[in-house]
C-alpha cells in the first residue's frame, strides 16, 4: 500500500495539475485560450488562423509540457553577451538546465537550441527567420487580382493614405514603448497579419503574441469596426455616388506589373524583398497562365500547411509569464486606434478625391485602403449599397485594397530599415 501511495504521490507531483498550483496565471491563460477558441469555432472570427493561435496558446501554457521555451530564444538572441550581464531569470535558467558556455560568454548554437527546445520551438524557427509570413504572401499573391489597381492607378493613393494608421499608431506608441516595439505595434494598422508577424519577429519578438492576436482579431472585426466611421465621415450623397466601369486590363499589363513593382520597390527598400518578392512571385504564377499547378499549390496546399505552422507557433509565444501584463492591454488599445486611424486616413483622402474629380469617386472605397483583402472591399460595397441599392463598388474598392497590401509591406520595410539591427 505504501508503495502505491508513493507512486501516486510522484504522479501527482509531476502532473500539470500540481504544477499549476505554483502560478495561477497558467490557469488564466488556459481560460483565455479557450475563449479565443470559442471566438474562432463558434463566432467564426478568422477561424483559419485564430483556432491555430488559440491552440498554440493552450499548448504553451500547459504546465510541464515543455512545448515552447522562450528563455532559449532569449539566450540565442543574447549570443556574445557575458553570462554575468544577463538577467537573474536567465542566469537561473542556465543553472537549472546545466548549460555551460566557454569563457562565460553566451554561445548557443541553432543545433543546441533545437535539441534543448520543444516541438513548438522547432516550428517557431519559421517565424523567427521570416519564412512563414513570406510563404503566406506567396499564396496571397496567387489569389490576388491587381487588375483594378492597374486600371485605376489613382487608387494607389488611397492605399497609401490608409497607411496613416501605421504611422499614427507608431507615434502614439513611442510614448509608452521603445521605437522598435512602437514600430511593431504601428504595423497593426496595416490590417495585414503576415506583415505584422514578419516585422515583429525581427524588431520585437517578445511582443509577437499580443501584436499578432490584436492584428488578426481586428481584421476579423472589420465589418463591425469600419461602418460607423465610414458613415460618420461621409454624407449620404457621397455614399450614393456611382462610379464608372473600370477599363479592361490586358494580360501583358498584368504580367509586367509584378515584375516592375518588385524591381522598383525592392531596389528602393531591399529589406522588404522577402515579403514583396513572394507576393509578386505568387501573382506572376497566377497571371502568366503557364504555371497553373504552381499557382494552385501556392493558393491551397502550401498556404494551408504554412498557416498551420504559423498560427500554432505564434500562439505558442503567448506564455503566461510574458503575456499577462498591462503592456498587452496597451497593445490591444493601440491596435484598435491604428485600425481606426487607417480607416479615417483612407476616407479623408477619398473625400479629397471626390471633390477634385467633381463627385466621380465614391469616398467609401478609401476605407478599403487597409490591406485586409477582400474583406475591407466587401465592407465598402455593403455600405455603398445601403445608401444606393444599385451601387456596385466592389471592383473599385479592390484597387485601394490591393494597394494597401503593397503599402503595408513597404511601410514594414521602411520601419525595419529605420529600427532593425
Amino acid at each position: 500500500m505504501e508503495n502505491i501511495l508513493q507512486i501516486l504521490g510522484r504522479v501527482w507531483e509531476t502532473s500539470g495539475f500540481a504544477l499549476m498550483l505554483d502560478d495561477w496565471r497558467q490557469l488564466v491563460m488556459i481560460i483565455v485560450a479557450c475563449f479565443l477558441l470559442y471566438l474562432g469555432l463558434v463566432k467564426k472570427f478568422e477561424p483559419l488562423l485564430l483556432i491555430g493561435i488559440a491552440f498554440g496558446m493552450l499548448l504553451t501554457n500547459l504546465p510541464g509540457a515543455g512545448m515552447y521555451t522562450p528563455e532559449l530564444w532569449d539566450l540565442y538572441i543574447a549570443n556574445g553577451t557575458e553570462v554575468a550581464a544577463l538577467s537573474p531569470e536567465l542566469q537561473a535558467f542556465i543553472a537549472e538546465h546545466g548549460l555551460i558556455f566557454a569563457d562565460g560568454v553566451v554561445n548557443l548554437t541553432f543545433t543546441e537550441l533545437i535539441h534543448a527546445g520543444g516541438l513548438l520551438d522547432i516550428l517557431y524557427i519559421g517565424v523567427k527567420i521570416g519564412l512563414y509570413p513570406s510563404l503566406i504572401f506567396m499564396g496571397v499573391g496567387a489569389m490576388t487580382d491587381f487588375g483594378p489597381l492597374i486600371a485605376n492607378p489613382k487608387s494607389l493613393l488611397l492605399g497609401a493614405a490608409a497607411q496613416l494608421g501605421i504611422f499614427g499608431a507608431f507615434f502614439a506608441a513611442t510614448f509608452f514603448f521603445p521605437a522598435n516595439v512602437a514600430a511593431s505595434i504601428g504595423i497593426i494598422g496595416g490590417a495585414d497579419g503576415p506583415t505584422a508577424i514578419w516585422l515583429t519577429s525581427k524588431l520585437a519578438p517578445e511582443y509577437l503574441a499580443p501584436i499578432a492576436i490584436a492584428a488578426y482579431s481586428y481584421m476579423a472585426l472589420i465589418p463591425l469596426i469600419q461602418p460607423p466611421v465610414m458613415k460618420l465621415l461621409t454624407t449620404k450623397e457621397m455614399r450614393e455616388t456611382k462610379m464608372e466601369q473600370l477599363r479592361p486590363v490586358s494580360k501583358t499589363q498584368k504580367i509586367l506589373f509584378p515584375i516592375i513593382v518588385t524591381i522598383f520597390v525592392c531596389l528602393l527598400l531591399p529589406s522588404v524583398a522577402p515579403l514583396l518578392g513572394c507576393l509578386m512571385l505568387g501573382n506572376l504564377f497566377k497571371e502568366s497562365g503557364l504555371t497553373d499547378r504552381l499557382s494552385d499549390t501556392a493558393q491551397n496546399a502550401l498556404m494551408n500547411i504554412v498557416t498551420i505552422f504559423l498560427a500554432t507557433s505564434v500562439g505558442a509565444t503567448a506564455r503566461y509569464d510574458r503575456f499577462l501584463n498591462l503592456q498587452t492591454i496597451l497593445i490591444v488599445v493601440l491596435g484598435l486606434a491604428a485600425f481606426e486611424i487607417a480607416t479615417i486616413g483612407g476616407l479623408l483622402f477619398g473625400r479629397i478625391m471626390y471633390r477634385v474629380t467633381g463627385g466621380k469617386i465614391n469616398p467609401l472605397i478609401g476605407s478599403a485602403g487597409v490591406s485586409a483583402v477582400p474583406m475591407a472591399a466587401r465592407v465598402s460595397q455593403k455600405v455603398g449599397q445601403e445608401a444606393n441599392p444599385s451601387n456596385f463598388l466592389l471592383m473599385h474598392a479592390m484597387g485601394p485594397n490591393v494597394a494597401g497590401v503593397i503599402g503595408s509591406a513597404v511601410a514594414a520595410g521602411f520601419l525595419l530599415a529605420l529600427f532593425g539591427q
